[in-house]
């Protein structure tokens, strides 16, 4: 088992070494990635046009969304719980074994 787990960790490093072994080949072009803004409009649209013009906010609306959207999602599941009869906080249940 431990010989398997040496053979795919020595395998993982080496694949993720591939995509830089293969952008040193001679003659690698830049890839560039655009978002497509052609049928887009309002949020979606700021956000593609975002993307293309300034990647690191784009990263920083990403994460900040993410925050916003899971402690939404947190707190309604947690009324609908407490609504059904499930209590799910630190006190007020107890551990069955």
């Amino acid at each position: 088992m431990t010989r398997r787990l040496e053979i795919g960790a020595v395998g993982g490093a080496l694949a993720a070494l591939l995509p830089g072994l293969a952008h040193a080949a001679e003659g690698a072009a830049d890839l560039v990635v655009v978002a497509d803004t052609r049928v887009l409009s309002g949020f979606s649209l700021y956000l593609a046009t975002l993307y293309n013009d300034n990647v690191w906010m784009f990263a920083v609306w990403a994460v900040v969304l993410t925050a916003l959207l899971g402690g939404t999602l947190g707190v309604s599941m947690d009324a609908i719980m407490s609504r059904v009869g499930l209590d799910l906080g630190k006190g007020g249940g107890h551990v069955e074994h």
